[in-house]
Parts: C-alpha cells; sequence; structure tokens
C-alpha cells in the first residue's frame, strides 16, 4: 500500500503544532503527523503528515493559507521494508572500545572490542550519527583517564546504546530515560538483547523528573544526547542533579550552537573540559564545578 506525504513550513513551534493538529480533521485522515524544528536558527519549522491514500489538496492549500504556511508539497512513496532497508545499509561502527553493529553483522565483532547490538527500530541512537559516536568516544576517554563514577544516568536515552556503553565500562547500573514511550520500550529490548538487563534500568521521563532518577542523585556522570534547547532548559536541573566534580556528556548540538550551551552550562556552575567536533555536531565534556 502506498504512502503519501504532505510537507510545508512554518514560522514558529506553536503555529507549527496548531497546523499539524488541524490537520488531523482531514478526510482522508491522516495516519500520522510531526513537528520539527529546522536546525538553522531561523525558528522555521516542518510540518509532516502522513497518509495511506492521496490526501485533499485543496484542503490542504486553505490550511496552508489560514495559518501562513508555505505551500504543501505531496509526494507518493513507494512500498519499502525501511527497517530492513536500513538494515542492509548501515555499517559497523567503532568509536573507541566500543563496536556498534546489527544482527546482521555479528560475525564481524572484531577481538578485543565492547559489542553493543543496536536494530534499526524506532529510536535515536544506532551509532552512525555523528553524536552518539561523538558521546561514545568521550565516555571511552573518560575510561581511559581513569574516571570511575559509581552512579551513572542516560538522559533522552533512545536505543539506550550510550546507558549500555557506560556499564560494559563501569560496573555499575545504570539509569536511562526518555521521554517517548516507544524509545524506553526499544531501549528495554536492546539493554536485554545485550545481556545487560538489570544493569542498565530504563524509565519513561522527562528530564529528571522521576522517583528513580531523584532518589539516585547526585551523579557522578550523566548522558544528554538530545537538542540544543532541550539541553539548555535542563541545565538547572542538572547542576542539581550532578554531584560537584561529576562529569556530564551533552550532544545533539550543532557547532554553530556549541557556545550557547557552554554558556549555559557554565552559568549553572560546569566548566568546560572538552569540546570534539564531528561532522556539523558537537559534543561537549564538563565538570561540575
Amino acid at each position: 500500500m502506498p504512502t503519501f506525504t504532505a510537507l510545508t513550513h512554518i514560522a514558529g513551534r506553536m503555529p507549527a503544532e496548531a497546523l499539524a493538529e488541524a490537520c488531523e480533521d482531514l478526510s482522508p485522515e491522516p495516519v500520522g503527523s510531526g513537528v520539527f524544528e529546522i536546525e538553522d536558527g531561523s525558528d522555521r519549522w516542518e510540518v509532516g503528515v502522513y497518509f495511506l491514500e492521496r490526501p485533499d489538496e485543496i484542503a490542504l492549500a486553505l490550511l496552508a493559507a489560514a495559518y501562513q504556511a508555505q505551500p504543501f508539497v505531496i509526494s507518493e512513496l513507494p512500498e519499502v521494508d525501511w527497517v530492513a532497508h536500513v538494515r542492509r545499509e548501515l555499517s559497523p561502527v567503532e568509536a573507541g572500545r566500543f563496536f556498534v553493529h546489527g544482527s546482521h553483522d555479528s560475525d564481524r565483532i572484531p577481538e578485543g572490542v565492547e559489542a553493543l547490538c543496536i536494530e534499526a527500530a524506532m529510536a535515536f541512537g544506532t551509532g552512525h550519527h555523528g553524536t552518539t559516536k561523538g558521546c561514545l568516544e568521550a565516555l571511552d576517554r573518560l575510561a581511559d583517564d581513569g574516571y570511575q563514577p559509581s552512579r551513572i544516568a542516560d538522559i533522552g536515552c533512545g536505543t539506550a546504546v550510550l546507558a549500555m556503553g557506560a556499564a560494559r565500562i563501569w560496573p555499575v547500573t545504570v539509569l536511562a530515560s526518555d521521554i517517548d514511550r516507544i524509545a524506553v520500550d526499544t531501549a528495554s529490548a536492546n539493554v536485554i538483547a545485550n545481556g545487560l538487563d538489570g544493569r542498565v534500568i530504563c524509565i519513561e521521563a522527562v528530564g529528571f523528573d522521576h522517583p528513580t532518577l531523584e532518589e539516585a542523585a547526585p551523579f557522578d556522570l550523566v548522558l544528554a544526547n538530545i537538542l540544543k534547547q532541550p539541553l539548555i532548559d535542563l541545565s538547572p536541573d542538572m547542576a542539581r542533579s550532578v554531584k560537584p566534580g561529576g562529569k556530564i556528556i551533552l550532544s545533539g548540538i550543532l557547532t554553530d550552537q556549541g557556545p550557547d550551551v557552554i554558556d549555559a552550562y557554565r552559568n549553572a556552575g560546569f566548566t568546560l573540559d572538552r569540546r570534539d567536533d564531528l561532522g556539523e555536531w558537537v559534543t561537549l565534556t564538563m565538570t561540575r564545578s
């Protein structure tokens, strides 16, 4: 069965969310919608609406005009098993001591690495993205430097690849949280598949707002691979949740956004240990003063 997409751009998050909500009343009814920020500092947002049959182009044009959005661009997508396609296309990733792979590459694991099996799924973090690889390399460096955290949290864990990486390095229980239920379920499945059940605890939470996280704080190490603005918004809670001398690894940040995130965390009481650029993405390692 073909899938149809209708995409537009609009200024501002609230108008974008309102437009996406208005699209839900269309006929034929969409099967889903999404709102995504265009990370170029323009405050432009993409609204995507998805249909199983061709949408009403006139109705979409009227909605775009009513909300002062760009005209919708409608496309028909071929029927593709995207997970199978991604599995075929994704090659293993090496990041320091870590070797991130899908199950189809289990016979390619070199000796002496920390292998993490991550399948293509509905959650962020297969290791191929510059932010995930940058965080894994930062973890590897902390271990090489002799850092020994006893309390670790992965905030916005996605597939839990970072939490599992930390659990492979240090003999502690790692807390992994995400705001999205699908991500939490995916993370839990990955933890079991990698033999880390009981070593990585996956919970649904917004930031540090969960009794398990609050009871475990303050942390010696927090990983947060999210996005610029959520990271900035999280900085006061991060300061309260990380003990003095504790480390944080931050990513999901475009290179030109790095200074804003660094300033926010300096104001919250952190010092910058290291900035690492990987392509268009930056990873920050910082210490709680």
